[in-house]
């Protein structure tokens, strides 16, 4: 093998280990997001983790964020609870960086 195959097989690891981390941050982003919204609907115990786990297949449904984003709305305002997706999106934002961390930390 030559040093631009081992180089090579280096980045293609490392890509793999970045997609695979990027993966994980999103669905634990998603989860955080489904029991905060839990909480706003006033959803607690295993239902909040039974809805959290909900958010985290939304994001199943198509690329980007924007299935998660109308299912955490819409179910908010069929509640009655006044939000914005601007909030939502803040809240993606800041769960994102803490997934992301935690990810990166192991936990």
């Amino acid at each position: 093998m030559t040093t631009f195959d081992k180089r090579e097989e280096g980045f293609e690891k490392k890509f793999a280990l970045d997609e695979a981390q990027k993966f994980k941050a999103e669905a634990r982003r998603n989860r955080m997001l489904g029991l905060w919204a839990a909480e706003k609907l006033g959803i607690a115990g295993d239902a909040a983790t039974a809805y959290a786990k909900e958010v985290v297949a939304a994001d199943f449904e198509e690329a980007g964020d924007g299935d998660v984003l109308r299912k955490i709305l819409g179910d908010l305002t069929a509640k009655g609870v006044a939000i914005t997706e601007q909030a939502i999106r803040a809240k993606m934002t800041e769960f994102a960086a803490v997934a992301a961390a935690e990810v990166k930390a192991g936990k």
